[in-house]
């Protein structure tokens, strides 16, 4: 095999997407309480959009409660204002500088929501892996073209990222 294509820098790529595929479901709102589902909230403070976790301490007390501990107040408004804003459909609950955050019980409307975005979320992250294969691919035509590699190491090179893609790609359905 040829030095010149790198099949283990398309494969971490492939392994960086389901990673965050995973990062992106633990932000879902379940029926219980998960710190990472603020993650994806940023606030406009002091000049920047600069996410939860550094503006505030967020915590877990309870199962279905999640407790954020705002460090400076004139950002508190900021904060509730996000909060309301976001897709989470939860209403915060100011106490001074602490915002509490009760996460309702899961109904069939929102358990059918959460499929939809499940789904929408795994298409999404295929696409990815589909785009890094495209990727590798167009690389090794160029290789080809270029006479770096045989047509032979191309062909074996294609049936190796496409084998790649397929696992990646049962490894999401899996997780779904």
């Amino acid at each position: 095999m040829n030095s010149e294509f790198n099949e283990k820098n398309y494969s971490s790529k492939m392994d960086k997407s389901i990673i965050s595929f995973k990062k992106d479901i633990s932000t879902l709102r379940t029926g219980r309480a998960n710190a990472n589902m603020l993650d994806t909230i940023k606030i406009d403070v002091y000049g920047q959009m600069m996410p939860i976790d550094q503006i505030a301490t967020v915590s877990v007390p309870e199962a279905r409660l999640i407790s954020v501990q705002v460090w400076d107040k004139t950002n508190v408004a900021l904060l509730e204002s996000a909060l309301q804003k976001s897709e989470l459909g939860i209403n915060p609950q100011i106490d001074g500088q602490i915002i509490r955050l009760r996460i309702p019980d899961l109904t069939e409307e929102r358990r059918k929501e959460l499929i939809k975005v499940l789904k929408s979320m795994g298409e999404k992250s295929k696409v990815a892996i589909r785009n890094i294969r495209r990727e590798a691919n167009e690389e090794l035509k160029k290789n080809l073209k270029d006479k770096i590699i045989s047509e032979d190491d191309n062909k074996n090179f294609e049936k190796n990222i496409q084998k790649l893609t397929d696992t990646n790609i049962e490894n999401i359905d899996k997780i779904l």
